[in-house]
């Protein structure tokens, strides 16, 4: 027979170890680049942008637009990354608190 009560605390576990996991998410860090490595851009677990570096030889009114392109890409790569620590972070949290409910998809819970 289906446990409600065990089921309503499994929730309320999973939900506590959710919030722990989301507060250690600022610690987490990821950096993309573009350009060989012209451009770097850092991010965190909060899907901020913290820190941005490029070389100098970007600094030149004709590379203005070249240098926005890489901007662009560095800090997409940095965010793909970011999700996926980020991802690997709440399942690791959750690993186990969770049923495996067919056709149920959790993966998207935390993005």
């Amino acid at each position: 027979m289906f446990d409600l009560m065990g089921m309503m605390g499994k929730v309320k576990e999973a939900q506590a170890k959710i919030k722990e996991a989301q507060a250690k998410l600022v610690f987490l860090q990821a950096e993309g680049e573009a350009g060989a490595g012209l451009v770097k851009v850092q991010v965190n677990g909060e899907r901020k942008v913290m820190k941005i570096t490029m070389d100098e030889s970007l600094l030149t009114p004709n590379d203005k637009e070249m240098l926005s392109d890489l901007i662009v890409a560095a800090t997409n790569k940095a965010m793909e990354e970011i999700e996926q620590k980020i991802k690997a972070e709440m399942k690791s949290a959750t690993e186990g608190m969770i049923p495996n409910i067919p056709g149920m998809d959790f993966g998207n819970m935390f993005g």
